[in-house]
């Protein structure tokens, strides 16, 4: 097995603890709020069976992965009833970006571990720094698959998160803009979001590239490369 073979296990290792964490914490959050249909359904777990897809999940991160496209997907949606919730706008907002959020500080956990292994081992520096930098190490260090693993978590859930803010339905970003829009809209912008998700996964490739370098680059930046 080659180092981008490896690389390729730990981006889907990463994708599947992302998506649990992204996941049971919208259903975290809906419970704080007040709506209980996702905690008694077992989805604040992270436990990757609980939120598995068929496609979004397995099929599509497969192929996406092994086509060298990086991974991309979706979990089973985190399911949410805001007739339950006391604020349904601020509970509906809340519940939404608390999942991007909770990627983002994964990403942040996963620089904090990298810096820990690059101030603490001269290999260490090294292979973080040809990591921040894009290069593969192809070191026998014993501490290069931690710092694979550690920076596939940081590049996965960055990716996760931006992807989710998009304005597109269902993402979480779009019920934020929503409540903004007049009801009658709202129900347009549903419908024709659907459709807008088709497009950004045939052809989005290079809007979601321009939004995720920015993002990637602010964590890396913190690694000190």
């Amino acid at each position: 097995m080659t180092l981008e073979h490896v690389l390729i296990v730990y981006q889907i290792i990463a994708f599947l603890f992302a998506i649990s964490v992204h996941e049971s914490a919208h259903a975290w959050m809906a419970n704080l709020r007040g709506d209980p249909t996702a905690r008694m359904l077992g989805r604040i777990t992270l436990n990757p069976i609980k939120h598995i897809d068929l496609i979004g999940t397995i099929l599509l991160p497969a192929i996406a992965a092994f086509s060298g496209w990086g991974i991309l997907g979706w979990a089973k949606p985190t399911p949410v009833n805001p007739n339950n919730f006391k604020n349904p706008v601020l509970d509906d907002v809340l519940t939404s970006v608390v999942g991007p959020i909770s990627n983002f500080a994964v990403a942040f956990g996963a620089v904090t571990a990298l810096l820990a292994v690059k101030n603490t081992s001269m290999s260490g520096r090294v292979i973080v720094s040809a990591l921040a930098n894009g290069i593969l190490p192809g070191s026998n260090s014993p501490l290069e698959p931690v710092c694979l693993l550690f920076f596939s978590m940081l590049e996965i859930n960055v990716l996760l998160a931006v992807f989710n803010l998009l304005p597109v339905p269902p993402l979480d970003g779009s019920h934020v803009i929503r409540h903004f829009l007049p009801e009658g809209i709202q129900r347009a912008y549903d419908v024709v979001g659907m459709f807008g998700l088709l497009l950004l996964f045939i052809w989005g490739g290079r809007v979601l590239g321009i939004l995720f370098v920015p993002a990637r680059n602010f964590f890396v930046r913190m690694l000190g490369a």
